[in-house]
């Protein structure tokens, strides 16, 4: 078995050495990523774009389309698709500077270190972990009904006690009801995934690519099928007047809307945390990064024009919009494959939030912020198989018992607070080490930077004071855990930079 072991850091690696915002040079940090060899190199550009598309293309198609239509924006929801995706498309370009600058696992948690110091990474990378891990949890639970959606289709039922969350009232194929105790089909994704991403990096790309070529035939099968019956009407009023509540409507609503589909975009940012894993990273991550959101966003504005085209938005409240969109235009077993497409994007998107999570644990345990444990290698896999079951579990179980509620707004505002700081950070280190050989470069950054962060910002500003003060509570545990722990375990520490 690999020991794990800290990552050396040489006296130059610390910059801006004293308290919270010691930082890891970059420099220091290429050295590392260039003589790290424990994690497999098997990604090319083609296995990173699909990771991004495998993260992107799901929930937010398959269920937060119809969810902010008919609670947020109306048939502007796809306005709200645009304003979240220009907003993702600075922070993309942001992302891709970094990922090729410093090719390591972490994503913004590693960037965050190098630039804004130790406890703005720390920060950053807690910040993470409720991004991907509550994502996982969140995406488990959809699959769990659809899954259950789709076996009905064919006679197959699932015990009512094993189909939702304890407390679940679920309705039987005689039209009685049933009280769920536990999550059984989420449970068992979550199970299946992880153990793929344990096996190794590779066999989990390879798999994920075959997911994302069967979502996006149905994704552009609904497309070519839904079009035709669309009804202009349905987009009158475009932008519904608003009814009192800044959420509900009118232009506010179209950007609460946006606040709330951000959900739907982590995906490019989780592709960040493989660099370590990519065959030519300098090359190769802006492509992943960059390609695989603008493909998706051109998806999701359709798609969200289409649905609102075909059925009143006001009717698309449901679990599964796209599928009742079908059934609305009546294109028959179609609806059953579009639950299929659902089934195998909300796979995929758990695989790669799954992924992303145990990435950003691997990295935060080499600098020493969290125990050396987490940090272990398979022998014969070379993958970090120890932070992919702990993740596992940390999202099986409360994915098996809770019913997750305002999760998607939870993850929106942790990825806009990422997003907030990779701008500022690509920025910063512009001006700190302007001659730093960047493979890749934000054109315009100094328009570039500052967008994608005031625009995160202001879609953060959009989301209500209870997610707000989860949010809070969340970095509050976090910082409990940095001062006890891991500012006298860094491995800036080790060397006398307290």
């Amino acid at each position: 078995m690999t020991a794990p072991s800290k990552a050396p850091v040489s006296p130059s690696a610390a910059q801006g050495t004293t308290g919270l915002f010691r930082r890891k040079s970059v420099t220091a940090l290429q050295a590392e990523a260039a003589g790290d060899h424990r994690l497999k190199r098997a990604l090319g550009p083609l296995n990173l774009t699909a990771l991004g598309i495998g993260a992107i293309i799901g929930t937010g198609i398959f269920v937060l389309t119809g969810t902010v239509a008919a609670q947020n924006a109306g048939p502007a929801v796809v306005l709200s698709f645009v304003l979240a995706g220009i907003a993702s498309i600075f922070a993309a370009l942001c992302y891709s500077e970094f990922a090729s600058l410093v090719p390591m696992a972490g994503s913004a948690y590693t960037y965050s270190y190098a630039t804004l110091g130790e406890f703005i990474a720390w920060i950053i990378g807690w910040d993470l972990v409720l991004e991907y891990a509550l994502s996982a949890t969140t995406v488990a639970i959809g699959w769990s009904g659809y899954i259950v959606s789709f076996l009905k289709d064919f006679g197959i039922h699932i015990p009512a006690a094993w189909q939702a969350a304890r407390g679940t009232v679920v309705t039987l194929a005689d039209g009685t009801t049933a009280t769920a105790l536990f999550n059984l089909p989420a449970v068992l994704i979550i199970a299946i995934v992880t153990t793929l991403l344990v096996v190794g990096i590779k066999e989990s790309a390879s798999v994920n690519n075959v997911i994302v070529f069967i979502k996006l035939a149905v994704v552009i099968l609904f497309i070519v099928l839904a079009a035709p019956h669309v009804n202009p009407d349905n987009w009158q009023p475009f932008i519904p007047p608003n009814t009192g509540d800044r959420e509900h409507f009118g232009f506010s609503g179209v950007v609460a809307g946006a606040a709330i589909v951000f959900f739907a975009y982590i995906g490019f940012d989780a592709v960040s945390t493989a660099a370590q894993e990519a065959k030519n990273p300098q090359r190769d991550m802006p492509i992943g990064i960059i390609g695989s959101l603008i493909i998706c966003t051109i998806l999701y504005i359709v798609v969200a024009a289409i649905a609102t085209g075909v059925m009143p938005y006001n009717q698309l409240d449901v679990p599964d919009p796209i599928a009742r969109v079908a059934d609305y235009a009546g294109l028959g077993i179609f609806s059953s494959l579009i639950k299929l497409g659902a089934i195998a994007g909300l796979t995929s998107v758990i695989l790669v939030q799954l992924l992303g999570q145990s990435r950003v644990f691997y990295s935060m345990s080499r600098d020493g912020l969290l125990p050396p444990f987490v940090q272990k290698i398979h022998p014969r896999f070379r993958t970090p198989y120890i932070t992919s079951i702990v993740t596992g579990l940390a999202v099986a179980i409360p994915a098996a018992i809770l019913p997750v509620r305002d999760a998607a707004k939870l993850v929106s505002i942790g990825t806009l607070l990422a997003f907030v700081i990779v701008c500022t950070g690509v920025l910063i280190l512009r001006i700190r080490e302007p001659n730093l050989p960047r493979p890749f470069k934000v054109p315009f950054i100094w328009f570039v930077a500052p967008a994608g962060a005031l625009s995160a910002a202001y879609l953060m500003f959009y989301l209500d004071l209870q997610t707000w003060v989860r949010l809070l509570i969340w970095l509050a545990i976090g910082l409990a855990i940095y001062f006890l722990y891991s500012r006298t375990h860094s491995n800036l520490s080790s060397r006398g930079q307290a």
